[in-house]
């Protein structure tokens, strides 16, 4: 009887073992797949938009400000694109940011369940919404808003792509934010309490701080969707090739130029180069995104160690 019950413990562990094996297989697998189709995107976009700085030198490419893929010889300066770039991420995550985690914060900490289990679902309703429909939005009911509040030429600017891009990221860092605060422990927040603390001071000294991991990964996931999302900016942005000065400016970024110009761009022309040599920028710049956000979470990590 021994025995047989020795021989059923011992084939129940070479099983247990093999079905481990099994599965840390398989996550290594999907580790590798991930990082071999990252790296194919990588060599993709490098095969295809280095050829690009043989027509013009890497200097005019990122401060130049014409754009003429159809002159003799081609020219092609995206400063112009950058900026307007850098004018909607901006605005766009400085209104998004504030506003999520806020809404996250006062969800996972201040609201009634009841509250918190009606406005969720509508929060997370609104990340499904086509970024064309939103697109139709901005130009339907904000554009005209913005032009009269800042008595504009045209609302078609920066600033109403921006808006609408934050109103696009803020499901995503509600969303992530607010589930990485309900996974700070309860003891943390009775612990603060005991000591004294308000419910403010809870959550901006031990919930915002525990949960800094997904607020981060919030933010990032809404810096990349303001930095890579298309449609909306494609209809709202105004369209203009000028670099732009203020965010109130008609203005193209880079991914509206990319969507703009590829239909017409002769595939491994000069046009088609460049166009690929603004997806690589695009991508190394959420890749640096991503690298701060890291650097940012090892610095915190360090500092709740001590």
């Amino acid at each position: 009887m021994a025995i047989a019950s020795a021989g059923l413990s011992k084939s129940l562990r070479r099983r247990w073992r093999f079905s481990e094996k099994l599965i840390e297989s398989f996550i290594l697998l999907n580790g590798l797949l991930a990082i071999i189709v990252l790296l194919g995107v990588l060599f993709l976009l490098l095969r295809e938009g280095l050829p690009a700085f043989a027509y013009t030198s890497p200097w005019q490419f990122f401060f130049g400000t014409r754009w003429y893929p159809v002159s003799e010889p081609p020219t092609f300066g995206i400063l112009s694109f950058f900026m307007a770039t850098l004018w909607v991420t901006l605005i766009a995550t400085a209104i998004a940011v504030p506003l999520g985690v806020g809404c996250a914060a006062y969800l996972a900490e201040v609201a009634p369940a009841s509250v918190r289990e009606t406005v969720k679902p509508i929060v997370e309703l609104l990340a499904g919404i086509p970024s064309i429909v939103m697109g139709l939005i901005g130009l339907l009911l904000l554009s005209p808003l913005v032009q009269g509040l800042f008595n504009l030429n045209t609302g078609l600017c920066g600033l109403t792509a921006a808006i609408m891009l934050a109103m696009m990221s803020l499901p995503i860092i509600v969303t992530v934010s607010e589930d990485a605060l309900r996974a700070v422990p309860k003891e943390f927040r009775e612990a603060s309490y005991a000591l004294g603390a308000t419910q403010w001071e809870t959550v901006w000294h031990v919930c915002l701080p525990g949960a800094l991991s997904g607020i981060a990964a919030a933010i990032m996931l809404g810096v990349g969707r303001a930095i890579g999302e298309t449609m909306t900016v494609l209809m709202v942005a105004g369209g203009a090739l000028a670099v732009p000065y203020a965010p109130t400016q008609p203005m193209m970024p880079m991914t509206a130029a990319i969507a703009s110009g590829i239909g017409n761009a002769v595939r491994g022309g000069p046009q088609y180069q460049a166009l690929f040599a603004i997806a690589l920028l695009l991508f190394l710049m959420t890749f640096a995104v991503n690298l701060v956000a890291d650097r940012v979470l090892e610095r915190q990590k360090r500092k709740f160690a001590r």
